[in-house]
């Protein structure tokens, strides 16, 4: 089966190259046009673009990135990031936005080239800056020059100074020297204007973000551009954008929860100092000056409930401010409040889920759709934790109350002990212990304060830089050799196409299996065109390939063999021109050059071209001889070929099909074959009259010329086997082959008498037998 394929391949290959070899003048034409394509298209048409990459560490807990002890004990405000979540942080508009605004990229600089545009970010000597870029009308190309020694830039004539803002025509606009100049422009300066947003989408459609596996916690970015200093611009202003944005977040959070504790600070720091005048001016009045023993211990009881007391409405109003956020998060998105005091690990825990859904449902919020199955599953989830959330805080709300009410109850126990201590030393004990309970909370305000400053100080483990942004030493595209190869195929494509396409709209007959799809009879010959004309179509020894053609025709026939008795041969056609004269008279010349005995009748009484070949035409031939005028024996003809005579049409030409049907005719024929060894009948087109098929009761074999590139497919479609089936032993001589293509050879249409019609092919001996048959 192998062997079988690989035979198969071969065969293929082998017929494809024969088709289109002879055509190689127009596939290396093709292919030269191409290559000057590519090489022009590479030269004059592109830009080289480089590739420039850049790589982040995300400190991600899933995937093994866990912030040290030390840090997790000074940052009472850290986040836990995750890779996916902040893929499309990267992604943001927002980002991007700031990139385009920062780098100046609504306003590009480009030199005009004859054939394209080149981008002029390091040859410019001056970059632009909008007022109101968002807002600005959109301009495609503005021209401006630029004087270095009055340092004005010129635009529609007028000038305008740097660092300066000045209203243009385009909007008002500021000119600075460009930080990035390293060489000089040498062709005329544009400018463009583009919207913001347009210019950030085409970024962010170009930027790839992306992590090398789901274990990985490393975010690699990608792009290509044509200027390698702006691609690396871009992509570290894209990695500062984020770091800067997860630091405002990050001190957003650490200053609302600074700005709460200074609040109470504050109050607290007011109510200790009217305490203390308070204590001060009852001294003062009471001369209340010393505890008892008894008023000592009152205190540190009163002391340690009431310290338990300001805990607990400490978190209590912890509790209130977080259920105000949790419950307000449906309108509005903001930063998590601190949850400082409160014991309860999961409440944190559930906040902190919370606040990373509520971001990562923002972020997909602005790249998706509104009903995209991804955002309302997370908007579900979010639902679903918002319950859990203000449960926890009204459990442990409820629990805190219970136990204020303890501690309560238990003060006013310890009140009622304070009715047996002197009146006015039990007013000054109240007093300070209303000042005790705000030391302590004071203090404890304090402390908190302190860790939130701490929590300001910047740390690295978050996101680190791996790689800031490198270009690539040369170009990544276009590929010159991927534009030839490119070239290449095209060019062989449009060459084949153009020879396909050509022969396949041909409505002539090319190709032999054109023949044979139209008809079971064999194809004996195909014979190459002859551009002689007149009597030097007539066979020479000179033309050694056209006698060997006759010759391999004479073969193919049979007609060489011992026991061959069909003497009679019917040559004819189905239109005028196809070639029947030329090939009836020199298949005759090549018979009788084997040294038989031949005799050429010309049956074509309208237009006798076999006499007129042998110069006969006005002699006494068939006509006269079927109007009895002449005998058989008068209208044979000697010619110039030893063994041949001719039997002409006769002076009288025209239309004389009734004499086809004379008794005469089978008396000429029984002479002719009584004294020769092959009769060759020269008839008329088939498709015009009815003589063919009158005469083809006297033949043995009929041969059927078809012409290359003249015969229409339409009327051999029509012929076919009904009315081949009227003649005996019809066979088919393919005459006129051209060479295909643009050289001269063996390339004949289907493959021509070199490829296929070889000496020895099976073919001509299965054909052989069928005429003998």
């Amino acid at each position: 089966m192998d062997k079988n394929k690989t035979n198969s391949e071969e065969n293929l290959a082998v017929a494809l190259l024969y088709k289109f070899l002879p055509f190689w003048p127009l596939f290396l034409v093709l292919l030269a046009i191409g290559t000057a394509g590519a090489w022009a298209y590479l030269k004059y048409y592109t830009i080289p673009s480089y590739a420039v990459s850049a790589a982040l560490l995300i400190k991600d807990e899933e995937k093994g990135m866990n912030a040290s002890k030390i840090m997790e004990s000074i940052d009472a405000f850290n986040t836990n990031k995750t890779v996916e979540n902040e893929l499309n942080v990267l992604r943001s508009s927002a980002l991007m936005s700031q990139v385009v605004h920062k780098l100046r990229l609504y306003a590009p600089i480009y030199e005009e080239n004859r054939f394209k545009s080149i981008p002029a970010y390091t040859t410019s000597p001056i970059v632009i800056t909008l007022k109101s870029p968002d807002t600005a009308t959109e301009q495609p190309a503005v021209y401006f020059s630029f004087d270095e020694q009055t340092s004005k830039v010129t635009i529609d004539g007028k000038g305008y100074p740097l660092n300066t803002w000045v209203m243009t025509p385009y909007g008002e606009m500021l000119f600075e020297k460009n930080p990035r100049q390293n060489g000089t422009a040498q062709n005329p300066l544009f400018f463009s204007i583009s919207n913001p947003r347009g210019v950030a989408k085409q970024l962010i459609s170009n930027i790839y973000v992306e992590s090398p596996g789901k274990a990985s916690s490393v975010v690699n970015l990608y792009l290509e551009d044509k200027v390698p200093e702006r691609g690396e611009d871009i992509l570290n202003a894209l990695i500062d954008a984020y770091l800067q944005a997860a630091l405002e977040d990050r001190n957003a959070l650490v200053t609302q929860t600074l700005a709460f504790v200074e609040d109470r600070i504050q109050l607290i720091e007011k109510e200790l100092k009217e305490l203390e005048q308070q204590i001060v001016q009852y001294r003062s009045s009471q001369g209340a000056v010393n505890l008892n023993e008894q008023g000592k211990l009152y205190l540190q009881s009163v002391d340690f409930n009431d310290r338990r007391l300001n805990e607990i409405n400490l978190q209590i109003a912890v509790l209130d401010n977080v259920e105000k956020y949790v419950l307000d998060k449906e309108q509005n998105i903001g930063i998590v409040p601190s949850t400082m005091g409160v014991s309860d690990p999961v409440l944190s825990q559930l906040l902190q889920k919370l606040y990373n859904a509520e971001i990562q449902y923002q972020q997909l919020k602005k790249t998706t759709a509104e009903n995209n199955p991804l955002l309302l599953s997370l908007r579900e989830e979010i639902e679903n934790m918002r319950p859990g959330v203000l449960e926890n805080i009204r459990n442990q709300r409820s629990n805190l109350i219970a136990s204020r009410n303890k501690v309560t109850s238990t003060n006013t126990q310890y009140s009622s002990v304070l009715q047996s201590i002197p009146q006015k030393e039990r007013e000054l004990l109240e007093i300070s212990r209303q000042q005790a309970i705000k030391n302590n909370a004071y203090s404890f305000l304090l402390q908190k304060r302190e860790e939130t400053v701490l929590s300001y100080a910047p740390t690295a483990e978050d996101v680190k830089v791996v790689d800031r942004a490198e270009a690539s030493r040369g170009p990544v595209s276009p590929k010159p050799l991927y534009v030839y190869l490119t070239s290449v195929v095209l060019a062989l494509g449009a060459g084949i196409a153009l020879v396909t396409g050509k022969e396949l709209l041909n409505s002539k007959v090319l190709f032999r299996s054109e023949i044979e799809s139209c008809t079971n009879a064999p194809i004996v010959a195909e014979l190459s065109i002859s551009k002689n004309k007149g009597k030097d179509t007539l066979l020479s020894p000179a033309n050694v390939a056209q006698v060997e053609q006759f010759r391999q025709m004479r073969v193919t026939m049979g007609l060489y063999g011992r026991t061959f008795t069909r003497k009679k041969i019917l040559v004819t056609s189905s239109i005028p021109r196809e070639g029947k004269s030329f090939v009836s008279s020199n298949l005759a010349i090549s018979l009788a050059s084997s040294s038989k005995k031949v005799v050429l009748v010309d049956f074509d009484l309208r237009n006798p071209n076999t006499s007129v070949l042998f110069e006969k035409a006005n002699e006494s031939g068939l006509i006269e001889y079927l109007t009895g005028k002449v005998q058989a024996t008068e209208t044979v003809k000697k010619t110039p070929f030893e063994n041949l005579n001719i039997i002409p049409a006769g002076i009288n030409i025209g239309d004389h099909t009734e004499l086809l049907l004379s008794s005469r005719m089978e008396e000429l024929f029984k002479f002719l074959e009584d004294n020769y060894d092959y009769v060759i009948i020269d008839t008329p087109p088939l498709d015009l009259v009815s003589d063919a098929y009158l005469l083809s009761e006297y033949s043995d074999v009929t041969l059927l010329v078809i012409r290359h590139a003249y015969t229409p497919k339409s009327l051999l479609q029509r012929l076919q086997d009904n009315k081949l089936k009227q003649l005996n032993n019809v066979a088919v001589v393919f005459n006129g082959v051209k060479p295909r293509g643009f050289v001269k050879g063996q390339y004949g249409y289907g493959y021509g008498y070199g490829y296929e019609n070889k000496y020895g092919d099976k073919s001509y001996k299965s054909r052989s037998i069928a005429l003998n048959s």
